[in-house]
């Protein structure tokens, strides 16, 4: 792994994002350094010591001097930081006395090692002190502090013990979640707003008579339009000065602030591999996975592909990603995404899914999937752009031909496989291909009929047509062509799914579900063919006597 660890070292910082502070809670840092609380009225009234006192004065002075004060009184600094955390209570301090903190490890990231030290000589946690702040009302020292614990995290010898660790990555997922669900909420909100505002002055325009030529809009003309709204939106959020015109646009920026800053919390643990698997056991990929797949703007989509891109470097989470259906959601992003780092960091992601894994059948099914989710389309329009960035074009290159090679050895049941995993069932030929199901209904039964259970998952939970149509037919095709598959699909489940379906609204959906019923009603197909060919054997011969009787 030391390989891995020295490219995420030699990372140029533009690609971690993590200096740039979100520009309200840097103005706010700003604002806070400017109001110095009065520490002398602190010792006065004995709520710090004079040694606190003398330490913390101090380390407010320019930065030559507390510089010179820190290298001679090291421990003492750490002492009276974390014990001044834990004792005083107003928000102002606090807050403080965070930035105060944040700026000196900003400043030297070996300072870390400063706390860490003092922390292991008493047997304290140096962890407590922030991690209890996590709970605080007060937003801005919520961010402060788990900023802080974060570079603790990550910039020194010491690692994050386990229980701290699960409890920070934890949280952090929830902020990420919880901030998410405001922003979108934020951004509906905008969009409402400013149709709303386009409606009125539409009908203003046409009360006073300037009819004009209607355009002809294409028929996909509706997508394209909801892809630029949202392309306005988000370019509006993560730039609010660039436009001052489009007030509507100014969504309340807090949330996107906050689910920044934990963005950038995320991208620094998830360069240490141990924190990896953590964050991994607290379900941290499918809530990346779940916020990429709703429309957040640019700059966290960056950030949240980001994480997914240094959790690939991993070669064991690179085989799992795609469990969590990685592949079709940053396909979605590629194809309507208008920014170059975006469009960068989901081809390093691609790329790391096919380079990193060792299982070479892994990483040829993730071929399959980018080929089956249109990776290639938008590889060959990425290749007529001209991008500066030698990572993009070098990641097209590698990508086209490791796409253009798996699909000429790619078998039709590779090809299945790859869709019913992906969950994205469509009418491709493979459904109706006789002779597919004739070579390929036994497969079905492979790794303890993995693919069998997902079908029967589909129907119990797809809400598309489409998906339920096609599952419905793959499984009266399964039973068709293999002699135990009636019982192997009642054993599953999925009889009783496909005859609820006789009820469904969509027609075609009842289509298939009769067909593939009837397909498991008859009980077995050689068998009853057999028996058919008996009884007009029986009828042939037999008519002698029958008519004799008569």
């Amino acid at each position: 792994m030391t390989d891995v660890q020295d490219i995420m070292s030699s990372l140029p910082d533009d690609k971690i994002d993590m200096i740039a502070a979100t520009s309200v809670l840097q103005q706010q840092a700003g604002d806070i350094r400017q109001t110095k609380p009065n520490w002398s009225s602190y010792m006065q009234s004995q709520m710090i010591s004079q040694e606190d006192y003398a330490c913390v004065s101090s380390l407010d002075k320019d930065k030559k001097a507390q510089a010179a004060y820190l290298q001679e009184n090291a421990p003492q600094c750490a002492k009276t930081l974390l014990n001044m955390l834990s004792h005083v209570s107003k928000d102002q301090t606090i807050q403080y006395i965070l930035v105060l903190i944040d700026d000196l490890l900003q400043e030297d990231r070996t300072r870390v090692q400063i706390f860490h030290d003092y922390a292991n000589k008493r047997k304290e946690s140096v962890w407590a002190p922030f991690l209890n702040l996590l709970n605080r009302q007060d937003g801005f020292i919520v961010n402060m502090a788990s900023r802080v614990v974060g570079k603790l995290a990550c910039w020194g010898q010491e690692q994050m013990p386990k229980s701290d660790l699960h409890f920070y990555l934890q949280w952090l997922k929830d902020q990420l979640t919880v901030a998410a669900q405001k922003l979108l909420h934020e951004m509906e909100e905008a969009e409402k707003k400013r149709q709303a505002e386009a409606a009125a002055s539409h009908h203003d325009h046409h009360r006073h008579g300037h009819h004009g030529h209607e355009a002809h809009h294409p028929p996909n003309s509706h997508q394209h339009q909801i892809a630029e709204r949202y392309r306005e939106i988000s370019s509006a959020i993560d730039d609010p000065q660039r436009d001052r015109a489009k007030e509507d646009l100014h969504v309340t920026l807090t949330n996107n602030e906050y689910i920044q800053s934990v963005g950038r919390c995320l991208q620094m643990m998830l360069r240490v591999d141990e924190y990896r698997f953590a964050f991994v056991t607290v379900d941290g990929i499918s809530t990346l996975i779940s916020i990429l797949s709703s429309r957040v703007n640019f700059q966290v989509q960056y950030q949240l592909v980001f994480c997914l891109w240094v959790l690939t470097f991993n070669p064991l989470l690179a085989e799992k990603m795609n469990k969590f259906n990685v592949i079709p959601i940053l396909a979605d992003i590629l194809s309507d995404c208008a920014k170059e780092k975006v469009t960068r960091i989901i081809l390093a992601v691609f790329r790391n899914l096919i380079e990193k894994p060792e299982d070479a059948q892994v990483a040829k099914e993730h071929c399959i999937a980018m080929v089956q989710c249109k990776v290639m389309k938008q590889l060959t329009i990425l290749e007529q752009r001209r991008f500066d960035d030698e990572d993009i074009t070098g990641d097209v290159e590698f990508l086209t031909e490791k796409l253009q090679n798996s699909v000429q050895d790619l078998s039709s049941f590779d090809e299945y496989a790859t869709e019913v995993k992906s969950a994205r069932l469509e009418w491709s030929p493979v459904h109706k291909s006789a002779k597919f199901w004739r070579e390929n209904a036994q497969r079905l039964n492979e790794k303890q009929y993995e693919l069998l259970r997902i079908l029967v998952h589909l129907l119990e939970t797809s809400k598309d047509p489409l998906v339920l149509s096609v599952a419905s037919y793959d499984i009266g095709e399964y039973v068709r062509h293999y002699p135990r598959g009636k019982h192997v699909i009642e054993q599953l489940g999925g009889k009783q799914l496909v005859m609820q379906l006789l009820a469904h609204e969509d027609p075609n959906v009842r289509y298939e579900a009769l067909l593939a019923v009837q397909k498991l009603m008859v009980h077995n197909w050689e068998y009853l063919g057999k028996q058919l060919e008996k009884d007009s054997e029986k009828a042939t011969q037999g008519n002698a006597p029958i008519s004799g009787k008569a």
